[in-house]
C-alpha cells in the first residue's frame, strides 16, 4: 500500500468508519477492518483527521527535516498562513517572534502571495468570455477536480496558490538557497507541496499543531516573548484569502448575490453540490471562488478552541490592526517589480474514477448482505455510506468491505455464535464418545467371559432340576431369572461393542424411504403402540442416498422406538414421520407428542448411559450409539422439544458421501 499525506495507525483504528462517512473522495477503504486511506484517491482535504476521535489518522510531517536544517544552521525563511491569527489568538504578533526564536532567519506573510497572485484572476477574467473559471488556490478543490470530474479540469485557473507564489518570489529575489517553510492550517498544501507543477518552490510545509510541538519541544513559551512585525514584502489585501469570499475582495470583484456571474463557496458539502452542478453545466457563472473549508479559518490543523465566528473575528482583528500599517506605495513597488515572475501553472487529469457496477452486480451484493428488499436496505449510514445502495456500488468498486455493514455482521456474528456453540458441543460429546468408547470396548471384553460362563452353568443346573423334579421346582424359576438378567447383560456388553467399534462404514445405495416404512409398520402392529396415530410424509427428491443401511436402521429404530415410548402417558398420541431433503442433505423429521424433554436434560440426550426411562428399561446407549453413526455419516442429529407437548428429532445425511470423506477411528 502506497503511503501518502494521511495515513492510517492501525492500532488505534476501532472500526466506527466516521472517516470513510466523511470523505467526500471515497478514498478510504477498509482492510481487515481498517479504514486505510487510498493515496492515489486522496485529496488531504483532511476531514477524515477532523472527525477521527481515536486519532488514527496520522499526517505525513516535514518536522524531521525542519529540525535538521535548523540544527545545521542553514538559512531558513517561515511561510505563514494569513490564518494564524485564529489559532494564535492574542499572541499573533509574538508567534512571529517565536519562530525567529525557534532558528527561522526571516518570517513573512503567504498574503503577499495572494497578492501577487489576484491581477492574475483579474485578467483571466476579462480575457475568457463567458467561460466558467474556477479559482485554484485550495489544492483540495482542484485536487478532488482532476481526479474525480476531469471533464472540468481546463476550467481551473491556471494560477498558481499563494503560497506557491509566495515561494517562488522568495526563491527568485532573495535566493535558492533559503530553505522555504509553509506554516498554516492546510495538510492539502503537503500534497501540493509534491505537485511536479510546482515542485521547489515550496521546501516543507508544516501546521499549526506540528509547529505548536516543536515550540514545547524547545521550550519556548510565546506568551513570555516579545511581540514583532513581519519580514517584508508586506501583505495588504492578500490577508483577506482565509476568509469566504476573500479573493473576491483582493481583486475587487463583486461578490454582489445578485451577481449571478459570480458565486462564492464554502464548506466539504457545498463544494462537492457546486462541483457535480458544475460538471452537469447547471451553473454558468464566470467565476467561482471555492474553498474546501469554511475558510482556510477553519482548515484541519486550525488548532484553535475558538468556534468559527470566533476565529473568524480574530483574523478580522488582526487584520484590521495591521493593514492600516502597511505602506502602499512600498506594496505596489513591490507588487510591480514582481510582474515578469512566473505564476502560471497547469492542471492534468489524475482521473481515479472507477465504473459504477451494473445493476445485476449491485443486486447480488446487496442480497448477499441480507438486503433482499428494499424494506430490508435500512439506509443506517453505520457502514459510512449514506444508502444500501451506495455501500453496495463502493463494493462492487473494490472500495468497501460487506462485513462494514453493521446490520449484516450483527447476523454473521449471530450465524458464527451459534455454529461455535454447535461445534463446541459436538467437540465436548466427540470427547465424550472417544474416552467412553474405550471404555467400553474394555469392560464388554472382560464381562463377556464371567457372562458365557453364568449362562452355560446356569442352563446345565437348570436341565439337572428338570431331571431331579419331573415338574414345577422353585429353584428353575430362580434360574428362569438369573438367565434372563444374564442374558440382558450381555444384550448390554452387545451395545457397548457396538458403541465401540464405531468407525466402520459400508456404503450402499440405501432407500431411505422403504427402511422408514418398514420400522413404522413394525410400530404399527405392536399393541404397546396400537392407539399411536401414524403419519409419514415422503418429499425425498432423491430415492437413493449413500449410507450404511444396517446402522441407518438402528438410528430410525431407536428414535422412532423412543418417540413411541414418550407417548405412552399422552392424551393425544400422534407420530409424524417427514423424509424431504434440503442443501444436497436427506432429512428425517421424527415428531411426537409425548412428554417432551426437560430442559435439564437436554445438553446430555447424547451422552452415554444417560436415560430418563424406568430402571431395567434402558441402557442410555441409544442415542449416543445414533450420534455416533450419524456422525460418521457426515450428517447431523439434533432435537428441539417443548416439556409435555413433544419432541421432534431431525436427521441430516448427506445425498452423496464418498469413503474417502469419511475418517475411521
Amino acid at each position: 500500500m502506497a503511503v501518502g499525506i494521511i495515513n492510517t495507525l492501525e492500532a488505534r483504528c476501532q472500526r466506527c468508519y466516521s472517516c470513510i462517512r466523511e470523505c467526500p473522495a471515497k478514498a478510504i477503504r477498509v482492510y481487515n477492518g481498517q479504514a486505510v486511506v487510498l493515496s492515489d484517491r486522496c485529496i488531504a482535504c483532511g476531514h477524515c483527521v477532523k472527525v477521527c476521535s481515536q486519532k488514527a489518522k496520522i499526517i505525513k510531517s516535514y518536522i524531521p527535516d525542519v529540525k535538521f536544517k535548523i540544527a545545521e544552521k542553514a538559512k531558513l525563511i517561515a511561510v505563514i498562513a494569513p490564518s494564524f491569527a485564529a489559532s494564535f489568538p492574542g499572541t499573533a504578533s509574538k508567534f512571529i517572534t517565536s519562530l525567529r526564536k525557534i532558528g527561522f532567519e526571516k518570517v513573512i506573510e503567504t498574503s503577499f502571495g495572494a497578492d501577487l497572485i489576484s491581477p492574475l484572476y483579474i485578467e483571466d477574467l476579462q480575457k475568457n468570455g463567458k467561460g466558467t473559471i474556477i479559482s485554484s488556490s485550495c489544492p483540495a478543490v482542484y485536487g478532488y477536480i482532476q481526479k474525480y470530474f476531469i471533464e472540468l479540469v481546463p476550467k481551473l485557473a491556471k494560477i498558481v496558490s499563494p503560497m506557491v507564489a509566495i515561494g517562488r518570489y522568495i526563491k527568485e529575489n532573495l535566493g535558492n538557497d533559503y530553505y522555504v517553510v509553509f506554516i498554516g492550517p492546510c495538510i492539502a498544501k503537503k500534497e501540493e507541496l509534491q505537485d511536479e507543477e510546482v515542485i521547489n518552490s515550496i521546501d516543507a510545509v508544516v501546521t499549526f499543531d506540528e509547529i505548536k510541538l516543536l515550540l514545547t519541544e524547545k521550550n519556548i513559551h510565546i506568551e513570555n516573548l516579545e511581540p514583532s512585525d513581519f519580514d517584508p514584502p508586506h501583505a495588504y489585501m492578500g490577508k483577506l484569502y482565509p476568509l469566504a469570499g476573500g479573493l473576491l475582495k483582493t481583486t475587487n470583484l463583486s461578490d454582489d448575490l445578485l451577481e449571478k456571474e459570480i458565486i462564492v463557496v464554502e464548506g466539504k458539502n457545498k463544494v462537492v453540490e457546486i462541483i457535480e452542478e458544475l460538471s452537469q453545466n447547471q451553473i454558468n457563472a464566470r467565476f467561482v471562488d471555492i474553498l474546501f473549508c469554511e475558510g482556510c479559518i477553519s482548515g484541519p490543523a486550525i488548532d484553535s478552541n475558538l468556534n468559527y465566528y470566533s476565529r473568524r473575528a480574530k483574523v478580522v482583528e488582526y487584520i484590521n490592526d495591521s493593514i492600516n500599517h502597511t505602506e502602499k506605495q512600498v506594496w505596489k513597488s513591490a507588487i510591480y517589480n514582481s510582474r515578469n515572475l512566473n505564476l502560471r501553472r497547469t492542471f492534468n487529469q489524475k482521473n481515479q474514477r472507477r465504473p459504477v457496477p451494473d445493476e445485476v452486480t449491485i443486486s447480488k451484493i446487496l442480497a448477499e448482505t441480507n438486503k433482499l428488499s428494499e424494506s430490508e436496505q435500512l439506509n443506517c449510514g453505520a457502514c459510512g455510506y449514506p444508502t444500501c445502495r451506495e455501500f453496495a456500488i463502493s463494493i462492487g468498486k473494490g472500495l468497501a468491505e460487506k462485513e462494514m455493514c453493521l446490520p449484516y455482521l450483527i447476523d454473521e456474528l449471530q450465524t458464527a455464535y451459534q455454529h461455535l456453540k454447535t461445534t463446541q458441543e459436538q467437540l465436548h460429546n466427540a470427547e465424550k464418545l472417544a474416552s467412553i468408547g474405550q471404555l467400553a470396548a474394555g469392560v464388554a471384553h472382560e464381562i463377556n467371559n464371567p457372562l458365557g460362563t453364568i449362562m452355560l452353568y446356569s442352563s446345565l443346573i437348570e436341565k439337572e432340576v428338570d431331571k431331579i423334579s419331573n415338574g414345577e421346582n422353585p429353584v428353575k424359576e430362580d434360574l428362569s431369572l438369573i438367565m434372563n438378567e444374564a442374558k440382558r447383560c450381555k444384550n448390554i456388553v452387545a451395545n457397548l461393542l457396538n458403541f465401540a467399534r464405531q468407525g466402520k462404514l459400508n456404503l450402499t445405495q440405501c432407500d431411505i424411504s422403504s427402511i422408514l416404512k418398514k420400522l413404522l409398520k413394525i410400530i404399527s402392529i405392536n399393541p404397546s403402540y396400537s392407539n399411536i396415530e401414524i403419519k409419514f410424509s415422503d418429499e425425498l427428491l432423491h430415492q437413493y442416498i449413500d449410507a450404511d443401511k444396517e446402522q441407518l436402521e438402528q438410528v430410525f429404530s431407536n428414535v422412532l422406538s423412543n418417540a413411541c415410548e414418550s407417548m405412552l402417558n399422552s392424551e393425544n398420541k400422534f407420530l409424524h414421520v417427514r423424509l424431504h431433503e434440503s442443501s444436497n442433505m436427506a432429512v428425517v423429521e421424527v415428531s411426537d407428542t409425548g412428554s417432551g424433554i426437560s430442559d435439564e436434560f437436554k445438553s446430555k440426550l447424547f451422552s452415554p448411559f444417560f436415560t430418563t426411562k424406568e430402571m431395567g428399561k434402558g441402557t442410555g446407549l441409544g442415542l449416543a450409539i445414533s450420534y455416533g453413526i450419524i456422525k460418521m455419516h457426515k450428517g447431523e442429529i439434533y432435537f428441539e422439544s417443548v416439556l409435555n407437548k413433544g419432541t421432534t428429532f431431525f436427521i441430516k445425511i448427506p445425498v452423496k458421501l464418498s469413503l474417502n470423506s469419511i475418517q475411521f477411528n
